[in-house]
């Protein structure tokens, strides 16, 4: 593994990489897929297509009729999120103690901002990030790199070598590869080891806790 620049500014996605809300995606989603007279997905099958922001992915899922499964898709999760959102192992403690050292955390995530922000404020973890940027927020959404530039733009970064974006999957990767940021993935990328084997993310960590010492090996001293 290659030694990573020392982080400007550190970068999360949401879902899978700092909390599970995965139970509540799913129940939504199935709802909307119901209601347009698709099939359900098990949980596996949510876990591993819904990638895409809701603008990007429903207008391909339900052609003309996409804002009617949007509007069924809010209405379940709204009424459920916040209840059932739950922080990752570490999760807590990485945000923490980079938070602690001075360091910049963001979000970008394909979750809607108002939502995203919302959980983010159910946890108490609106202290640790500077900016949570979510789908909606920005002209375009992941892969593309109008997120991260939103999440860092009081920085006003020229060399995004020096961001590390965080999280776990093929779109994540792909995010960073088009602002110019450093990848890194946590976990084994389920559903997606040959695109990610393409993509060749800067580092691939087995666990969150484990971003405390690539940030010490960095350089920083936490």
């Amino acid at each position: 593994m290659t030694r990573l620049p020392r982080p400007r500014a550190i970068l999360f996605d949401w879902d899978n990489t700092l909390v599970d809300a995965w139970g509540t995606i799913h129940l939504a989603l199935n709802a909307a897929l119901s209601a347009m007279g698709h099939p359900a997905w098990t949980l596996a099958e949510t876990r591993v297509r819904v990638r895409a922001s809701l603008r990007d992915s429903f207008p391909r899922m339900f052609g003309e009729r996409w804002p009617e499964a949007r509007d069924i898709f809010y209405a379940t999760y709204r009424a459920k999120h916040l209840e059932a959102v739950r922080p990752l192992p570490a999760a807590e403690r990485v945000a923490s103690r980079l938070a602690g050292e001075g360091l910049y955390l963001g979000v970008v995530s394909n979750k809607t901002g108002a939502l995203l922000r919302a959980e983010a404020a159910k946890l108490g973890w609106e202290r640790y990030f500077a900016r949570l940027v979510g789908a909606g927020d920005a002209k375009t959404d992941k892969p593309a790199p109008d997120p991260v530039y939103l999440a860092t733009q009081e920085l006003h970064i020229t060399d995004y070598n020096h961001v590390w974006f965080i999280g776990d999957a093929a779109i994540d990767i792909e995010c960073a590869r088009h602002a110019g940021c450093m990848a890194i993935l946590v976990g084994p990328g389920m559903g997606e080891e040959d695109r990610i084997k393409q993509l060749r993310p800067e580092a691939q960590l087995q666990q969150l806790a484990d971003v405390l010492d690539l940030v010490r090996e960095s350089g920083v001293t936490i």
